[in-house]
């Protein structure tokens, strides 16, 4: 038996089919638990649009003014986390929604420059081990609380790294590309820190991207084994993980 905590974010929030197509695959793994961290950068976008705001990032990060933070907090806690509970019910989990503070982390603001962005930092897992304990599928938002109430939006990558050291499980990143890719776009099945550097010095790895290799060769580093990054297109993809197989790109640590 093995706990997983597997990252789910890109298009797969707008396209219910495929996140329900996913978490169907679980089934097959009944001896296993598992944790779903997403994120919905596209619906925070729109929902942002549709009020007035405009987006901007920083190195691969949303800032997130805190004017901002009630309509980001209601996409991601609210709509996101809502609708992949749905397709989860649909395949017979009992899914629970919780934010980062129930999953057992804290967060506090990671820079100034980037308003209610959040960090995690371990606390109690009590909460969500009780929860895989009772036979609940925890879906948690990348939304964090400190210990003064204080909303935080956080990086859902770093989250699920975070919640995956927490309780020593498996991880696994579900994203829109097959694998990270090369200056040609070939897919690279396996990187290393020395590789990662080269590729971000290089602007190969850059963005969103950039967060989600050095998220996922910090957890590496901490779990002390590989960290994989798939596409969610393919649910193949994610029972050939569950099974040992070596799909996508391995961050190794």
């Amino acid at each position: 038996m093995a706990n997983w905590v597997i990252k789910l974010g890109g298009a797969v929030l707008n396209n219910i089919d495929a996140a329900k197509a996913l978490i169907d695959v679980l089934h097959q793994k009944p001896e296993d638990k598992f944790i779903l961290v997403h994120g919905g950068g596209s619906l925070v976008d729109s929902w942002l649009s549709d009020a007035g705001f405009v987006t901007s990032k920083h190195l691969g990060l949303r800032i997130s003014p805190r004017e901002q933070m009630p309509y980001i907090v209601g996409a991601l806690a609210g709509c996101a986390n809502k609708q992949l509970m749905g397709a989860a019910i649909s395949n017979g989990f009992k899914p629970v929604g919780l934010s980062l503070f129930e999953a057992g982390l804290i967060s506090e603001q990671k820079l100034k420059a980037l308003g209610q962005v959040g960090t995690c930092i371990e606390n109690d897992a009590s909460v969500i081990k009780s929860l895989l304990d009772a036979g609940c599928f925890p879906i948690v938002s990348s939304i964090g609380f400190d210990l003064e109430g204080n909303w935080y939006n956080v990086n859902a990558d770093e989250a699920a790294a975070s919640i995956a050291q927490l309780l020593d499980a498996e991880l696994i990143f579900m994203t829109d590309v097959e694998a990270v890719l090369d200056n040609k776009l070939n897919p690279l099945h396996q990187l290393s820190s020395d590789e990662i550097s080269k590729l971000i010095e290089e602007g190969v790895i850059k963005g969103g991207m950039q967060v989600k290799v050095n998220t996922s060769l910090q957890a590496a580093q901490h779990l002390r084994r590989g960290v994989y990054i798939s596409s969610w297109q393919k649910p193949e993809n994610l029972i050939a993980l569950l099974n040992g197989e070596h799909v996508g790109t391995k961050i190794t640590p």
